[in-house]
């Protein structure tokens, strides 16, 4: 703000840049991201990612929501751009948290949706999207797709 060097120090019981003269404290932002869970007759909806991590791998459509945008606005734009299907109806399903790489979302909306229209095709930073069977998944992205897929997969006890 003042343009003196940032130092670290403790502030809230946690080291965190700040300045020396004029007081201000950087804090971090978690990165959220919005996902959609699509399942008809025992298959789900998987897109394959183009871009590292896990380039080849697949997830659910899912992405980061932008600043000021609703969450469940976030999740349908994004299937819409990965997979150009439109969803409504959308219910939360589940919140996970844990940044899995560098580049990740801190925090995981997922929602699951009834299908509502479009047309089945890859777009944005997938390069397939297709569905597969509950039990015949192919090479999975990240441990919270396979989180949600187990959940999915697994009959209540």
């Amino acid at each position: 703000m003042c343009a003196t060097p940032l130092v670290i120090k403790e502030v809230m019981g946690e080291l965190r840049p700040a300045c020396p003269n004029c007081g201000f404290v950087q804090y971090d932002d978690p990165k959220v991201a919005a996902g959609v869970l699509l399942v008809e007759d025992r298959r789900v909806l998987l897109v394959r990612r183009i871009m590292e991590p896990h380039a080849g791998s697949w997830s659910i459509p899912a992405g980061f929501v932008n600043a000021y945008e609703d969450p469940q606005a976030a999740a349908i734009r994004e299937c819409r751009e990965e997979t150009g299907l439109e969803v409504n109806s959308l219910v939360l399903f589940d919140l996970l948290s844990g940044r899995e790489h560098p580049r990740g979302a801190d925090i995981l909306l997922v929602y699951i949706a009834q299908l509502a229209g479009g047309a089945l095709r890859a777009a944005d930073d997938v390069d397939r999207a297709e569905w597969f069977p509950l039990g015949a998944l192919p090479p999975l992205a990240f441990t919270s797709t396979r989180k949600i897929l187990d959940r999915i997969s697994t009959p209540p006890a």
